[in-house]
């Protein structure tokens, strides 16, 4: 999935306008029962159904069951509309109910679940182009949150936010896997059992030629689904940022104490003039 669209490509004073501050009372004719918030929630749920391309205007008139321009009284149009649509689902990571536990590693493990569930839940996600996001209030307290759980890491303000640029670029990651692979099997109308089996005859001949003996040694269960690739690679992640906290709160404590004046002898002070 390629990104369609692009946070802050619209009017990003007005995104910030709308998400600051509720903007929803339009200047003139509002159609009764019809406010931003509504409008938001239709667009999301639109998009999670069918996909970000079907979400327009004239859709979401329909949806809504008022005229085109009515929407335009509460929202330029939907580049800025995407804006909110993102700031709405951030608003959706809460902490699980028995909560995340306590320290640094838990808080990333939390951080990198809830991000993977928000990507399985708003596939449309992945097709938006973030590099320079419109930041509203759930963006914002969510950065805030997690900075705060970071805090016992003992590193630097820039390395904590590249902890949390790492950990969602290892999710984005895996989501797009997740999502692609759920896509090509809409497309093609092929299960991906199907889709190996037809391999099979190929794959067992080259197998057996010798060619590839690294390959052939591969257990059955290799290419398992029941293996969590997900899980594993974010303990791998986590226990290297485990080594450099352990590298950094060694350094604290045994970084040298500076030296303290000590007081003069009575002698020394009789010298003094």
């Amino acid at each position: 999935m390629t990104s369609t669209e692009a946070s802050g490509s619209g009017n990003p004073a007005r995104s910030l306008e709308l998400l600051w501050d509720t903007g929803e009372r339009p200047s003139r004719g509002p159609k009764p029962g019809l406010t931003l918030g509504r409008i938001v929630t239709t667009a999301v749920a639109l998009a999670d159904a069918e996909g970000l391309d079907a979400v327009s205007m004239r859709r979401l008139s329909t949806e809504l069951g008022t005229g085109t321009m009515s929407l335009y009284r509460y929202i330029p149009g939907k580049t800025e509309l995407i804006d909110l649509m993102l700031n709405h689902v951030q608003g959706e990571t809460e902490d699980p109910p028995g909560g995340i536990g306590t320290g640094w590693r838990a808080a990333v493990e939390a951080m990198a679940r809830a991000a993977l569930a928000l990507h399985q839940r708003h596939p449309w996600l992945l097709a938006v182009n973030q590099a320079r996001p419109v930041l509203g209030p759930n963006a914002v307290r969510g950065l805030e949150k997690t900075l705060s759980r970071l805090q016992d890491m003992g590193l630097s303000d820039p390395e904590r936010v590249s902890v949390i640029i790492m950990v969602e670029g290892y999710v984005i990651g895996t989501a797009r896997t997740q999502v692609h692979a759920i896509e090509a099997e809409k497309m093609s109308g092929t299960t991906d059992e199907e889709f190996w089996k037809a391999q099979e005859p190929f794959l067992s001949r080259a197998m057996t030629s010798g060619v590839y003996p690294v390959m052939a040694g591969l257990s059955e269960e290799s290419f398992g689904s029941e293996f969590d690739h997900f899980e594993f690679g974010l303990q791998r992640l986590l226990d290297g940022l485990e080594v450099l906290v352990e590298q950094r709160t060694a350094g604290q404590r045994t970084r040298p104490q500076a030296q303290q004046p000590q007081p003069q002898s009575s002698d020394a002070a009789e010298r003094c003039p």
